[in-house]
């Protein structure tokens, strides 16, 4: 009997991994043809101009020329940002990924849901599109012009693009390659045409061009240019494609951010040498063929072909052809636009903002399922619906998504500036790139946003339909669903981001709120979070006082992200904090956290994905005892100049169990430099030599000495968090540390107290004169009567006063409640009343039993 695969045996496997490259599509599929190719299908330039260049010559008239190619500045300037962008994150998800890094998740999440509702709306038209002219093709005027079968053929369309978009990243680019080139011939044979009837006899509304037409001082006010230039900005939309396949196109990082360049420059000839010849040949006029003809003004192609090729012969056939053109034009970006909703879709998954089955992956294709599918049926949902509701709406709709496209070009290029920020300054080259190009073209999207908005498409008699809103009156329905569009994003945005969110609360509520200060040590530090929508991670560090004026310092890390790496961090802090009060040896607290991390079951457990640096620092003889557990070795800069990693044995990550760790010993004088820190810090080419370099001017203030480092090595987002803990070594001054040395013998402790007596005066604290006395007396007393050996006193004057006495015995006293008939066991009690902390610590030896009392305030 044969049995049956498990379902999950065919089931599509999910995205690999969040980060650039890791997603496991096709990567090297496509070159730069192709990607130009791609990104100029997108803009569907024989149904851009079709639509728009009528409404454009009305509004400026024989200034329509200089109107299209001004538009073409603000998309060159974004074009810049993405191209700059894409070349330190090449990631599929594009304005989602980089204004996630740049301004936190919930602008990411705005990012990507702009361009998710710019490209179902535009689909849902362009697939209605591509049917009306279909039957206008095979001459079926009456289907053209019936809602059901025009909505009936988009929904073909639809299916048939997302369908080829499914099989493969290579069909699609074959597929466009050859309809975009069909596109651009007929495009430039009527252009070449149109102008050589201008120039040899041409009809009676054609006219030489002139170089008026391209100066915009000609344009009659400014609300014209900008109108203008508005409705023809918008043209220029969908080159960006380009970038969503940038992880499927060989050399990632440059390939796609040069196709997008060069596919705006080559949108510019195209629209620049068409418009021209289209107003040289039909003129502006508001009959006939003029392009300023209202009846004409939502296809002024379909009527200039004919008149320029004529209407027998070859001539008939070449206005077919144009209509065919129009149809792939609309067909074309119909596919190119599935392709970067469904891969931003797919990035948004695979960063877990949207649910994980949007990351899967065909196992063949290697391109992305549910999202792509999901794209296409989305869109389908939202051409049956508008259609149902009104074709008005449907109409208003189209107008709409130059809100969105304006919106995420814009975060775009604000989010280039804010990534680069600390690199503007290297040279003019990131300065005008980086800088200056994109932030110039996100406030040039920010007027034209606001613009459109409030002004042109709020206006009640713009467009198709208005809607009455409370306090406000009737507004214009374009303005109603753009912004509504984008207002749905929001009231999304805390659900996707709440994990996020939750995660660095928690995150930062476990770190260190502010570090103790100590006379031990100076520390600063700074803690960097993952900007990848995954989440933060699982870093975290450490200052700890312990006793006898010794510091600990602990830096760590939890591989992963999100909430359980930030829960699993809280718990191994905790875990180290508690271990430390017991002045464990470094080595030793390393195998006690060990077996806490093996004991730990579940799917939040940090087995074997832990590692950690714990040092021990000690003012009095300023040694410093370090070991970790498979973490990087800490940065020593001492006094003279010298930087060095310091050499100690690696260790294994925790969880994993194996050798013992071991310890190594560091002698510092005083004003050495340690920087700890986590591999985030360094993961970039020379970061450790980088951090090294920074600590060389160990004489600066640490908080500036931990901004130029985070500058230097971090000049951008992160895709891990990132920790440095600095810390300047300090030593007690002799005079605030006494020890003396006695023998085990009764007399010993009338000694002790006349010796703590005498320096307690001399150091002004008589007031801790009499309890310090009763403390030495039943240390001193226990030692004698319970370890052999001799026994060592010492005082240590800091923030405190310690007492300390040691033996060379390994039983450590407990605190207990004694009964009322028993003859001793009060002591400790007695001595736990009279200090703020005390403990025993534990050396090679024999142990240390030590108080700490707070000082007297002065005054």
């Amino acid at each position: 009997m044969k049995s049956s695969p498990r379902p999950t045996e065919f089931a599509t496997p999910l995205a690999p991994g969040p980060g650039a490259g890791e997603k496991g599509l096709r990567s090297g599929a496509l070159g730069l043809f192709s990607s130009v190719a791609i990104g100029i299908s997108s803009t569907a330039p024989a149904y851009s101009l079709a639509a728009t260049l009528g409404v454009i010559v009305a509004g400026v008239g024989l200034q329509a020329p200089i109107i299209t190619m001004l538009a073409f500045v603000p998309m060159l300037l974004i074009a810049y940002a993405y191209r700059e962008l894409n070349a330190v994150d090449a990631d599929c998800g594009t304005t989602f990924t980089w204004a996630t890094r740049a301004f936190g998740p919930r602008a990411g999440w705005m990012g990507g849901w702009g361009l998710i509702a710019a490209d179902v709306i535009v689909m849902a038209n362009l697939a209605e599109i591509a049917g009306i002219y279909g039957f206008r093709l095979v001459g079926l005027e009456s289907l053209a012009t019936s809602r059901v079968w025009t909505t009936v053929a988009g929904m073909v369309w639809i299916a048939l693009m997302t369908a080829v978009c499914y099989v493969g990243i290579e069909v699609s680019a074959a597929v466009q390659r050859w309809l975009l080139c069909l596109e651009v011939a007929v495009l430039l044979l009527l252009a070449v045409t149109a102008l050589v009837r201008v120039y040899t006899g041409g009809p009676p509304t054609a006219t030489h061009v002139s170089a008026s037409w391209f100066n915009p001082l000609n344009i009659s006010s400014p609300q014209a240019l900008t109108t203008g230039v508005l409705a023809a900005v918008f043209i220029y939309w969908g080159w960006d494609t380009a970038l969503t396949v940038n992880e499927e196109t060989a050399d990632s990082r440059h390939t796609p951010g040069r196709a997008a360049v060069l596919s705006t420059v080559l949108l510019l000839v195209i629209y620049g040498l068409v418009a021209t010849s289209a107003q040289a040949f039909a003129g502006v006029g508001t009959t006939g063929i003029g392009l300023a003809n209202p009846d004409n003004s939502g296809d002024v192609l379909s009527g200039l072909g004919g008149a320029v090729f004529g209407a027998g012969g070859l001539g008939h056939a070449l206005t077919k052809l144009l209509i065919l053109m129009v149809l792939i034009s609309a067909v074309a970006s119909t596919q190119t636009t599935i392709l970067p909703s469904a891969r931003t879709v797919f990035s948004m998954a695979a960063h877990k903002t949207v649910p994980a089955g949007f990351a899967r992956l065909h196992r063949q294709f290697l391109t992305p399922t549910w999202s792509t599918v999901g794209m296409g049926l989305v869109s389908i949902a939202f051409l049956v619906v508008l259609t149902s509701v009104s074709h008005n709406v449907l109409a208003d709709s189209i107008g709409s998504v130059g809100l969105a496209i304006a919106f995420y070009y814009g975060l775009t290029g604000f989010a280039c500036v804010w990534y680069h920020r600390r690199v503007l300054t290297r040279s003019r080259r990131d300065l005008l790139f980086k800088g200056v190009l994109p932030g110039i073209g996100g406030l040039i999207m920010l007027f034209l946003f606001c613009y459109a908005a409030f002004n042109v498409y709020a206006a009640p008699d713009y467009g198709a339909t208005s809607v009455r809103l409370p306090l406000l009156g009737r507004v214009g329905g374009v303005t109603v669903l753009g912004l509504g569009a984008l207002l749905i994003g929001v009231a999304l945005m805390p659900v996707v981001t709440r994990e996020h969110t939750a995660a660095l609360r928690l995150q930062r509520s476990l770190l260190p709120h502010r570090l103790p200060a100590l006379s031990a040590v100076e520390s600063a530090s700074r803690y960097l979070p993952a900007d990848t929508r995954s989440g933060v991670g699982g870093d975290w560090y450490d200052v700890i006082p312990l006793s006898g004026s010794r510091v600990g310092l602990v830096v760590g890390e939890v591989l992963g992200h999100g909430l359980r790496a930030a829960a699993a961090m809280g718990r191994l802090r905790v875990g180290v904090r508690v271990l430390a009060r017991l002045d464990l040896d470094p080595e030793e607290l390393l195998a006690r956290l060990d077996d806490v991390v093996r004991e730990e079951d579940g799917p939040d457990s940090p087995r074997g994905g832990v590692t950690c640096l714990y040092a021990v620092y000690d003012p009095v003889d300023g040694r410093c005892s370090l070991a970790r557990a498979g973490h990087a070795p800490p940065v020593v800069a001492d006094p003279a100049g010298g930087v060095r990693y310091a050499e100690l044995p690696a260790g294994r990550p925790l969880g994993l169990g194996g050798p013992p760790f071991q310890r190594a010993e560091l002698d510092l004088p005083a004003g050495s430099l340690i920087a700890l820190y986590t591999d985030g810090l360094v993961e970039a080419v020379d970061g450790r030599r980088g951090l090294a370099e920074t600590l060389a001017g160990l004489h600066r203030p640490l908080e500036s000495l931990c901004d130029e480092a985070l500058a230097t090595l971090l000049p951008g987002p992160v895709d891990d968090d990132a920790v440095l803990l600095l810390v300047r070594t300090r030593r007690l001054d002799a005079g605030q540390v006494t020890d003396w040395e006695l023998a085990p013998a009764p007399a010993a402790v009338a000694q002790a107290r006349r010796l703590v007596t005498g320096r307690l005066n001399a150091w002004g604290l008589a007031e801790l004169v009499f309890t310090t006395e009763l403390i030495v007396s039943e240390l001193v007393t226990n030692t004698i009567r319970y370890a052999p050996g001799p026994v060592r006193v010492r005082l240590i004057r800091d923030r405190s006063l310690i007492c300390e006495v040691s033996d060379t015995g390994h039983t450590s006293p407990h605190l207990r409640q004694a009964a009322r008939d028993d003859e001793g066991g009060r002591g400790l009690y007695i001595i736990a009343q009279l200090t703020e902390r005390w403990g025993t610590r534990y050396t090679e030896d024999g142990k240390t039993i030590w108080t700490e009392q707070a000082l007297p305030s002065e005054g």
